[in-house]
């Protein structure tokens, strides 16, 4: 499998253009400075977030924001440095939805390859049952597995953690699951 090609076109230390090529005792390319020959690498992202429960249903937002402004998602986003990832999760939820828990497991950890993200899903309960709009949100919910809108889920792997996490309620035992999204 190829790596995109590099949007790092000029150099963060002195600003010259880069070139990709395989640097001296790597096997990849690479967006290399053709000045002073800082490697510029091109990593993953981590997408953290959260499913959060209150008597039986589940907390989603209307994405406010681009991609897919107007459909459902978890509360979720790209965890910051000098994070963990539950840590992220928790942001990510208050951020999105207003929303607390004060005790959260792993659930889902997912590859989308093809994006180069990595998402890493939790489950635990909303504290205090309160929730609401954050910037990015129009809407915030609390949903029954009935009252989910199936037809109008952002993201692939929303929908999948969703499925997951209505198969192992209905087993009494949530595990931990690992996923591949690569449509190609």
């Amino acid at each position: 499998m190829s790596i995109a090609k590099p949007i790092q076109k000029f150099c963060i230390v002195c600003g010259s253009p880069t070139e990709f090529k395989i640097p001296e005792g790597d096997n990849k390319e690479r967006a290399v400075c053709t000045v002073c020959g800082h490697i510029h690498y091109q990593n993953p992202k981590v997408v953290s977030g959260c499913i959060l429960e209150w008597d039986d249903k589940i907390v989603l937002c209307k994405r406010a924001t681009e991609p897919r402004s107007g459909y459902w998602t978890l509360p979720a986003g790209f965890l910051e440095n000098n994070e963990t990832v539950a840590e992220g999760a928790l942001r990510e939820t208050l951020e999105e939805a207003n929303a607390k828990s004060d005790s959260i497991k792993l659930f889902y950890m997912c590859d989308l390859r093809h994006i180069s993200q990595i998402y890493m899903m939790y489950h635990g309960k909303l504290l205090d049952g309160k929730y609401s709009p954050g910037p990015e949100s129009e809407e915030v919910e609390l949903f029954s597995e009935s009252e989910i809108p199936w037809d109008d889920i952002a993201f692939t792997v929303i929908e999948n953690t969703l499925r997951l996490y209505y198969e192992d309620k209905k087993k009494g035992n949530f595990s931990i699951h690992f996923d591949t999204i690569d449509p190609r």
